[in-house]
């Protein structure tokens, strides 16, 4: 999976977290949003320890203006 680009919505804890950290150390670059900055920003830290690039946008799925600027991001 490396090069790949990910982008996981809801991805600050539970299935969407475990889910994160896996492409991370499978090489994936990790895309994780959610609506807690520092959370998200935590977690980059323990995403970027595998390796890959990995970033964090903060953005609530049930606002459509979230969701567009997250996709253009």
């Amino acid at each position: 999976m490396v090069g790949w680009v990910v982008l996981i919505t809801g991805g600050l804890t539970g299935i969407g977290r475990a889910t994160a950290l896996a492409f991370a150390k499978e090489g994936a670059i990790v895309i994780v949003a959610g609506r807690r900055e520092e959370a998200g920003t935590e977690l980059v830290k323990q995403l970027r320890a595998f390796g890959p690039e990995a970033e964090f946008i903060k953005a609530d799925v049930r606002k459509e203006d979230d969701v567009r600027a997250m996709v253009d991001k």
